[in-house]
């Protein structure tokens, strides 16, 4: 527990007292992870390469069950270079005539790939990983800059200049060096869980770091102005380990904090707003739990105006705590207009059974990357008049691990690890940790 701040007795009762920590989580998920190998699940040519276009008719695209999305194209991991064919993030990149290029994470490095004007994926290349395999590899973006950071002992955070892709010939994809290719590769911190980045402050967090970065896994910051030469300006420990964050320069209804750098963290038991304005003097606003809160996981603004926010839990299904009881996937509604005192004011729940791991909101939809159940794409816009959660409402989804659809799904870690949506194009990209990436178009 933080201790830093009153929540409500409620809270803290059905909260912190049954919150987990990453060290539970971990094991939950490589026993997943084991098994699914034990079955097959990474063997070579275990999926079939994807020959066409398939529409999403009558509820299915080929044997993925979807509602308004089409599959526009498929690469195995296999077909990305990858020996371990396991994958875990995924981010995007534009280039300044408009190419769009996808980084996609697997075990062993990342993957990089083009999405062409009909959305079809092109195999470019590979960066392997800096020093051992983890099932968590981190990507982000920052103007021409990729910047990956993995769960693998003194990996630190590979800094990759991505115009590098503009000149690769598909036919001949290369394999980038992990010393002469990188533009640097920053040694403050050795593992790290997630890799946040802020592009207006050119900002790099990186969270749920090692003891021997000193940060108590909280937000490490690295400033990247000079992408060549990265430097820490600061740390923030006081809230402890952080999973995952997101960092914006405020805009919000609560006007002491108009144009501060204010980060959502999601910390493990609690959400946590904090002020990152003063790199060496950051300050906790708030720290607050919720009824039902298993592992505080990810989250994401989901209007421009900064009133609400969308919160991931990623044990409350498995451990059928709090609203999600039922185990289909719960949204947690956060509104933030004070950001001193957060009320979490209601729920969305999914028609599917699965676990929730990373959303990104776009004009109003979020984008959900749900373990079993895919992509699951959701309109958020009632918010504005109804905080409950009762006007959200599903539009479209794309279901990219069939083997639990005859059961009606699992609350299991298997599937979907995340999505981009960012694209100007309209194509999102989805990656599955068995099978590959997806290029997706939504149709609704």
């Amino acid at each position: 527990m933080k201790g830093l701040f009153a929540t409500s007795l409620s809270a803290l009762l059905a909260g912190h007292a049954v919150a987990e920590s990453m060290t539970v989580l971990k094991e939950l998920k490589l026993k997943d992870w084991a098994a699914e190998s034990a079955a097959g699940a990474y063997d070579f040519d275990r999926y079939e390469a994807l020959q066409a276009v398939t529409p999403c008719t009558n509820g299915r695209a080929g044997e993925y069950q979807c509602s308004n999305v089409d599959l526009v194209s498929f690469l195995r991991h296999q077909d990305m270079g990858s020996s371990t064919r396991t994958g875990n993030d995924v981010w995007g990149w534009t280039s300044s005539t408009g190419r769009e290029f996808g980084a996609v994470g697997q075990t062993d490095g990342t993957a990089f790939v083009e999405i062409l004007s009909d959305g079809s994926l092109v195999y470019l290349g590979r960066l392997p990983t800096q020093t051992t395999n983890s099932s968590w590899r981190d990507i982000k973006v920052i103007g021409n800059y990729a910047y990956i950071g993995a769960e693998s002992s003194n990996h630190g955070l590979q800094i990759f200049d991505l115009t590098k892709l503009l000149t690769v010939n598909p036919a001949s994809p290369r394999v980038f060096s992990i010393t002469s290719d990188l533009t640097a590769h920053f040694r403050g911190f050795g593992n790290s869980h997630n890799i946040v980045a802020h592009e207006e402050t050119n900002m790099i967090y990186a969270v749920g770091t090692g003891s021997a970065a000193g940060c108590r896994g909280g937000l490490f910051m690295v400033d990247v102005s000079n992408p060549a030469r990265p430097t820490s300006p600061g740390c923030l420990s006081a809230g402890g380990y952080v999973h995952d964050a997101q960092c914006v320069t405020y805009s919000g209804p609560d006007t002491r904090y108009t144009g501060r750098e204010i980060c959502f963290n999601y910390n493990e038991d609690s959400l946590d707003i904090t002020d990152v304005t003063s790199k060496s003097s950051p300050v906790t606003i708030s720290s607050t739990s919720y009824n039902g809160v298993s592992y505080t996981h990810q989250g994401w603004l989901a209007d421009p105006q900064m009133r609400f926010l969308l919160l991931d839990d990623e044990l409350d299904e498995q451990r059928r705590r709090g609203p999600a009881a039922n185990q289909r996937t719960t949204t947690y509604i956060v509104d933030i207009s004070n950001l001193s005192r957060p009320v979490f004011t209601g729920t969305y729940q999914s028609p599917a059974i699965a676990i929730d791991h990373n959303q990104y909101v776009v004009d109003g939809i979020s984008y959900q990357a749900n373990y079993g159940s895919g992509l699951r794409m959701v309109n958020v816009t009632s918010l504005s008049t109804d905080s409950t959660g009762r006007g959200i409402n599903e539009v479209g989804y794309f279901d990219c691990y069939p083997e639990d659809d005859s059961v009606g799904g699992r609350a299991a870690f298997t599937g979907t690890w995340s999505v981009y949506p960012y694209f100007n194009s309209g194509y999102i990209l989805l990656n599955s940790i068995e099978r590959g990436l997806f290029s997706l178009r939504y149709t609704g």
